[in-house]
């Protein structure tokens, strides 16, 4: 059967675009998770109609098909932890127009986030959500983890800006949702339902996208704090004070002096830092805005307060948070990377909270993240060769989706559900819920083709 599947996957994309090299399947049987497996085939899909004569011929032949944008994700979504074939839609990425005129850009999912930020720039115009690996994921990833980043707050996440979709569902049919419209209430709103369904609905082959004007004036501003509850009141006060900063992130104690000892940068001692941004269409706009954030610091009692003075101040500022993740992971050889998220008004909660548990574990850990729309990344670093800590890692993450959830949050604000979250669902989501999830899962992929074992959705 293999080798039939096979020689009807050449057939459909051509031999060029299609791979059953160990070297090629090994590097698809894992992405930026702790989790691995290897598919049976991999291929590069160059347009709709061989994604259809695919999932037409999956369908029939119930094998797994894991469609792939980077490799990015880090729960898992993308790992074909049941085998089958990887979709890797690299190759389906023509930014097809942009129409400034609609505000809109039409693009295939696999153009990359900064390459179309380099095409909408000469017009003044932007795709706002802004993921971390915004440098090499796909529109199409994110799409299907409605990916968020460091503007998240002001700009909201990718769903906000899919006005429509051209979908393979399985079996192989081909559909169009959404419009071209900045508005419309034209039956079920299919397209969202698509937004965050982690390739387990339908392949994704065409997005249409809502773009903003870029705002002409930045401010950039730091401040220190002696106390995680003052930095996450300072948080909450800031988000219900009328000002909307266009980003608002937060980096702890533990982060503040990873990156002191290891990066060699140049921090002080603080238990926590925020850092701010505010935007608009003048000078004015964007410092009075920050004059007001100014006042909140200094009334929950921030230590210092430095505000850039040029885009090269601003750059410095802003490094320190940039390098948080990466350098935090040189600390053991591997490590758990949570983005859960709250109420803004639970922040400080959540940000005292994850400190304690994960000091109770004795594990090094950094916290950082968008505390502008209460999502923060907890980043626990363990070793694999060592049960134990293991063990102690997978209590700690246990404990925080908990408390999470106990403050009325959710397991995942940006980077998905998955492989890593799945076990946790029943937590944020009660049984109606999950049966109705699982029902739609079922409507639209009634033989379980698509990424199977991800988000928990497979019948119990």
């Amino acid at each position: 059967m293999n080798k039939d599947i096979k020689e009807a996957l050449i057939k459909i994309v051509g031999q060029q675009n299609f791979t059953d090299l160990l070297i090629d399947l090994v590097s698809y049987s894992y992405d930026a998770s702790d989790h691995d497996h290897r598919p049976d085939w991999a291929v590069w899909p160059t347009n709709a109609e061989q994604v259809s004569l695919i999932l037409n011929m999956a369908d029939k032949r119930r094998f797994p098909v894991i469609p792939r944008g980077a490799g990015t994700g880090l729960a898992g979504a993308a790992v074909p932890v049941r085998g089958g074939l990887v979709l890797d839609m690299c190759r389906m990425n023509r930014l097809i127009e942009i129409r400034i005129a609609d505000r809109l850009a039409v693009v295939q999912p696999g153009v990359v986030y900064d390459d179309l930020q380099k095409a909408l720039a000469p017009y003044g115009f932007f795709f706002p959500p802004d993921p971390a690996s915004g440098k090499v994921c796909t529109i199409g990833g994110n799409v299907a983890t409605n990916a968020g980043g460091i503007r998240g707050a002001k700009y909201g996440v990718t769903r906000d800006y899919v006005l429509g979709l051209e979908v393979v569902l399985p079996g192989g049919r081909i559909m169009r949702t959404g419009s071209q419209c900045m508005k419309s209430v034209s039956g079920y709103d299919l397209a969202r339902l698509f937004v965050g369904s982690e390739g387990t609905l339908g392949v994704v082959t065409e997005i249409i996208l809502k773009i903003n004007p870029k705002p002409t004036a930045i401010k950039t501003s730091l401040a220190r704090f002696t106390s995680l509850k003052d930095a996450g009141q300072a948080v909450t006060d800031i988000m219900h004070s009328g000002i909307i900063p266009s980003v608002l992130e937060v980096l702890d104690d533990n982060t503040i002096k990873v990156l002191r000892e290891h990066a060699n940068m140049d921090l002080p001692d603080a238990m926590a830092i925020i850092l701010v941004e505010t935007d608009g269409y003048t000078e004015t706009e964007a410092s009075v805005q920050m004059d007001k954030i100014t006042e909140i610091f200094n009334e929950n009692r921030a230590t210092h307060i430095r505000t850039a003075e040029s885009v090269e101040e601003a750059e410095e500022l802003w490094l320190a948070r940039r390098s948080a993740g990466s350098v935090a992971a040189q600390l053991r050889t591997n490590n758990v990377s949570e983005d859960v998220a709250v109420p803004i008004s639970k922040v400080p909660h959540l940000l005292t909270g994850i400190s304690t548990i994960v000091h109770n574990y004795h594990l090094p850990f950094v916290i950082f993240g968008h505390a502008g729309d209460g999502n923060l990344h907890p980043k626990v670093m363990y070793d694999s060769s060592d049960p134990d800590q293991v063990k102690r890692a997978g209590k700690a993450v246990d404990e925080i989706f908990r408390l999470t959830c106990e403050l009325g949050g959710t397991l995942t604000g940006e980077h998905g559900i998955g492989l890593s979250k799945a076990p946790y669902m029943t937590l944020e989501h009660d049984p109606v819920e999950m049966d109705v999830m699982r029902k739609i899962k079922e409507i639209f992929d009634p033989n379980n083709i698509l990424n199977p074992g991800k988000m928990g959705l497979d019948v119990m």
